[in-house]
């Protein structure tokens, strides 16, 4: 059973994504909240494995709520839920720790997926909302954009397809290599990076400039 707690200051929106969750076998909404300052002790009282993040809010806003979840020794994971695919915000929000994000026009098969998907460890990366975010953000030289460059080529090349939001089979077929390889460049890449999942390696890498906005491709 995947415990989810809703955080959001709409009531309405709440009521939604409670009803949809419930619905489900295989998931459940264990606690709700309407302010980011809320989190800590509904987590604590609540222990979710996942997190729905409103990111704006008129208390303590979703970033800082996130940011401040990963100080906690085994933070929920959590989806970021906005209205604008291109919201400021929501780069914030990934950067301090968010796992994906989700827009709240998004089909409710798609939303109940994406819970599903986070909830296994994977990330939820949306290329070109991503890059249409970073095109508006200055590159920072943070410890795991600054060991951007201590990558190798084919590490470099594989961080580039990630944020392309290929899977490893696809980067394998990419890069005609061998699934097993594929999955040892992207344990090394985060390694050496630092981060813990992909969402983090592909905002290091825009920060560290070497994926550019208008250009995702790895450069020749």
């Amino acid at each position: 059973m995947i415990r989810i707690n809703l955080v959001d200051d709409e009531a309405l929106i709440r009521a939604g994504l409670a009803a949809l969750i419930n619905a489900e076998d295989d998931m459940q909404v264990t606690g709700q909240a309407a302010d980011g300052a809320d989190v800590p002790d509904l987590v604590r009282r609540t222990r979710p494995d996942l997190i729905l993040m409103d990111v704006r809010m008129p208390g303590l806003d979703g970033i800082q709520a996130t940011h401040t979840l990963q100080r906690s020794p085994h933070p929920p994971r959590v989806i970021v839920v906005t209205t604008f695919d291109n919201d400021d915000y929501v780069w914030g929000a990934l950067r301090a720790g968010a796992h994906g994000f989700l827009l709240k026009r998004t089909p409710p098969e798609n939303i109940l997926a994406a819970i599903r998907l986070v909830h296994r460890g994977d990330t939820l990366l949306f290329p070109t909302a991503l890059r249409t975010m970073a095109a508006t953000q200055p590159t920072q030289p943070t410890p795991a954009a600054q060991a951007v460059a201590t990558l190798t080529e084919r590490e470099a090349q594989t961080l580039t397809l990630i944020a392309q939001g290929l899977t490893n089979a696809e980067i394998a077929t990419h890069l005609h290599l061998g699934l097993q390889t594929v999955k040892t460049h992207v344990s090394n890449t985060l390694t050496k990076l630092g981060v813990r999942d992909r969402t983090q390696a592909v905002i290091a890498a825009y920060d560290s400039g070497l994926i550019r906005p208008g250009n995702p491709h790895h450069p020749s």
